[in-house]
């Protein structure tokens, strides 16, 4: 019987220690959750949104969420800038260390690579300094992959999170909310953020960290050498003698139809030159996929000579206007100008 009952004493030992370790284990993973995973669906009314950087794209991007009904801080080196958001009820703060401090998902779009690290990264008054827990970095800003690499990273160390989402489609996709959104991060955190990425435009994921600015680099390499092949013809067809506008409204219906085309060749015609993406960012996009091609060692002879025009734009003081400013180096190049024989051209 003392054996019996040792045995009994034993087993039930064992069975304490047992159930112990496992309820142990599973209330570390229930902390380590809760701890690293946002918690409600996103709506305006459980999330605050925070904003860093406003200007050609991120006003309009900013003005889509507050019509929302979303609550927005927002953080710009301008303060000027900011004052058409202000007056539809953002709130304005003195750094992007305030903004993440008052907000659960702060996005940025910013000019640089430089600009991106300091605003997300500097100890002192970047973003990450101040986000809280479980809150979530969302960069749109054209920029290294290495470096959305490195953010993702950093988020991870205080339990936030980090998503690459640089974002195509000009002034006009911004105001018209019609942005192609490149995702690269956590898949799951892309798909929780899908009801603000809504209100901006269509997003698509693309991989794991980085991959978002890949899908952007390769994209800004196709636009450079579209936007060639666009002014190339409108110069050729200007020295055959032809009607400019009547040449592009019938090319835009075959198979040299394009976005791009819709976009910018109009604006070509009447010489407007605003940026709608400016000159100096896309030389800067350029010579990140040029490096990239180092790394991965590609030869893309379009790319560097889309790169060496634009260039040749910033040389003659135009990097702050618009990438359809690329027909100016062209005529230059060829002692051409399109602007007095189409003055009185109107493309529909």
């Amino acid at each position: 019987m003392r054996l019996y009952s040792l045995l009994q004493h034993h087993h039930q030992f064992l069975f304490n220690t047992l159930f112990c370790t496992q309820l142990a284990t599973h209330l570390r993973r229930t902390m380590a959750t809760t701890a690293t995973t946002p918690a409600a669906p996103i709506s305006p009314s459980n999330t605050r949104l925070g904003w860093i950087g406003t200007g050609v794209m991120g006003q309009s991007m900013c003005a889509h969420l507050i019509e929302a009904g979303y609550s927005l801080t927002i953080f710009t080196r301008t303060a000027a800038k900011a004052q058409p958001l202000l007056s539809m009820g953002a709130h304005w703060a003195s750094s992007p260390a305030t903004v993440a401090s008052q907000s659960d998902v702060v996005f940025s779009i910013v000019g640089y690579p430089s600009d991106v690290r300091h605003v997300i990264l500097d100890p002192s008054s970047g973003a990450l300094s101040s986000l809280r827990s479980g809150g979530i970095l969302v960069d749109m800003t054209t920029s290294d992959p290495s470096l959305a690499a490195e953010i993702h990273s950093a988020a991870a160390s205080k339990s936030c999170f980090s998503i690459d989402a640089p974002v195509s489609g000009g002034d006009r996709g911004a105001r018209n909310a019609a942005l192609s959104i490149f995702a690269g991060g956590d898949e799951g955190i892309i798909s929780r953020l899908n009801p603000l990425f809504t209100l901006l435009g269509k997003v698509y994921y693309m991989g794991g960290p980085g991959k978002g600015q890949f899908a952007k680099l390769a994209n800004q390499i196709t636009i450079a050498s579209t936007m060639v092949g666009l002014c190339e013809g409108l110069i050729y067809a200007y020295k055959a003698g032809l009607d400019l506008g009547v040449y592009l409204n019938a090319i835009s219906t075959g198979a040299a139809g394009s976005k791009l085309l819709d976009l910018y060749g109009s604006r070509v015609l009447k010489r407007d030159f605003e940026a709608g993406f400016y000159v100096n960012h896309f030389v800067k996009d350029l010579g990140i996929c040029l490096r990239e091609c180092q790394h991965m060692g590609l030869a893309l002879p379009g790319l560097a000579l889309a790169q060496q025009l634009y260039l040749s734009l910033k040389a003659y003081g135009e990097g702050d206007l618009g990438t359809q400013a690329l027909i100016l180096a062209l005529e230059r190049m060829n002692n051409v100008s399109l602007d007095s024989a189409n003055a009185s051209t109107e493309q529909p």
